[in-house]
């Protein structure tokens, strides 16, 4: 059974880093695309950035580039997304997406990210 779980969320001031973690368990060394979403209540859930497991290729959504940035370490079954200089609009809850290659779809939990002084 494919897990996907998410952690790394908290509060962070204005200007400041954070780093979320996704641990995908269960895959049995298919190949995937991990992605990562962030929704708030006002708007529905956006694409941020994803990255394409094993080649490590990655894509990140135009409003972020040059402030996230997704990466992802085999051994640890885990997707990464370093975000920086963020701004309190980044609040929101942050969901990693796993697309496999057998074409089957897995979402964490969400973790929520803070950004206030």
């Amino acid at each position: 059974q494919v897990q996907v779980v998410e952690s790394g969320g908290g509060l962070v001031q204005p200007g400041g880093s954070l780093r979320l973690s996704c641990v995908v368990s269960g895959l049995n060394g298919r190949s995937y695309v991990g992605s990562w979403y962030r929704q708030t209540p006002e708007k529905e859930r956006e694409f941020v950035a994803c990255v394409f497991n094993p080649h490590d290729q990655t894509n990140v959504a135009d409003s972020w580039k040059g402030l996230f940035a997704i990466s992802s370490d085999n051994a640890k079954k885990t997707v990464y997304l370093q975000m920086n200089s963020l701004k309190p609009e980044d609040t929101a809850v942050y969901y990693c997406h796993v697309h496999d290659s057998r074409d089957y779809y897995y979402w964490g939990q969400g973790t929520q990210v803070t950004v206030s002084s």
